[in-house]
């Protein structure tokens, strides 16, 4: 029964694996790397679950939070570094207390402690932690999550009450929040996405530099997962930036694309 359970964990993790932005672990990659990267994404995904569980008041997900990192500190994960999965921890201990991002300064800080540090866990993977590496990967993953914001802006608010586009360019675009609500994509919304998507896309641009300066695996991992941010940037401009009826998601075809563009080039 033991096996039959943990192997059914096994295969939603790798079905939620599949369904983001960028390939998680790449099937080429040695199993050394694979392991570890897939342990990673099961702990950063039980976490948000935790943080994001329906059937648990705010006050309730708090204590479970606060209980997971007791668990954490007292068994830390096995090869993999701790500070990052605790920056989560607090990512979505904010969720529980402030479900609206007033700026765009606020929202680097939340995807400081969101974001960033799942890219810090795979440069500790592969051996390539330095302080220049990590400041071009806390961009690109700034970027992955400002997409993602993107992409659920209308799922956020349906299922969770929370927007994470910063209210001031709600403002400046005319975007009142129950427009979010709606299952069609008003223009002053699309205008919305369409600037948060090249403020991503920009911040994606340090993702050439990091891919460059890293050798071996790293270079090949990471250069998958700056790939998937480009591929989801074509993705909701090919869509015209219609997020509330549709699903956008970038193609496998169009990430395999920049990934070999980015392996291309030399340092």
């Amino acid at each position: 029964m033991i096996g039959i359970v943990a192997s059914a964990l096994v295969t939603e993790t790798r079905a939620r694996e599949r369904a983001e932005n960028f390939p998680v672990a790449l099937r080429v990659l040695p199993g050394r790397y694979r392991e570890p990267l897939h342990a990673a994404y099961a702990l950063a995904r039980r976490i948000d679950d935790i943080g994001d569980d329906p059937s648990r008041s705010p006050a309730q997900r708090l204590d479970d939070l606060d209980a997971f990192e007791a668990s954490l500190r007292a068994r830390p994960p096995a090869g993999l570094p701790l500070e990052p999965f605790l920056d989560l921890l607090a990512a979505n201990r904010y969720d529980q207390t402030l479900t609206r991002i007033s700026t765009y300064d606020e929202l680097l800080g939340y995807c400081r402690l969101s974001a960033n540090p799942i890219g810090r866990v795979v440069l500790a993977v592969f051996g390539a932690a330095v302080a220049e590496t990590a400041a071009w990967s806390d961009d690109v993953c700034t970027a992955l999550q400002i997409l993602e914001h993107c992409q659920d802006v209308g799922e956020d608010l349906r299922d969770r009450d929370r927007v994470y586009l910063p209210a001031e360019d709600l403002d400046r675009y005319g975007v009142g929040v129950e427009q979010l609500r709606s299952a069609t994509t008003s223009r002053e919304v699309r205008r919305l996405v369409a600037a948060e998507v090249d403020r991503a896309a920009s911040l994606l641009d340090s993702g050439g530099p990091l891919v460059r300066q890293l050798t071996g695996w790293a270079r090949v991992a990471v250069a998958g997962y700056v790939a998937g941010g480009r591929a989801t940037v074509e993705a909701l401009r090919r869509n015209d930036f219609d997020v509330l009826a549709a699903d956008v998601q970038p193609r496998r075809r169009d990430i395999a694309k920049h990934a070999a563009r980015l392996l291309a080039v030399r340092r």
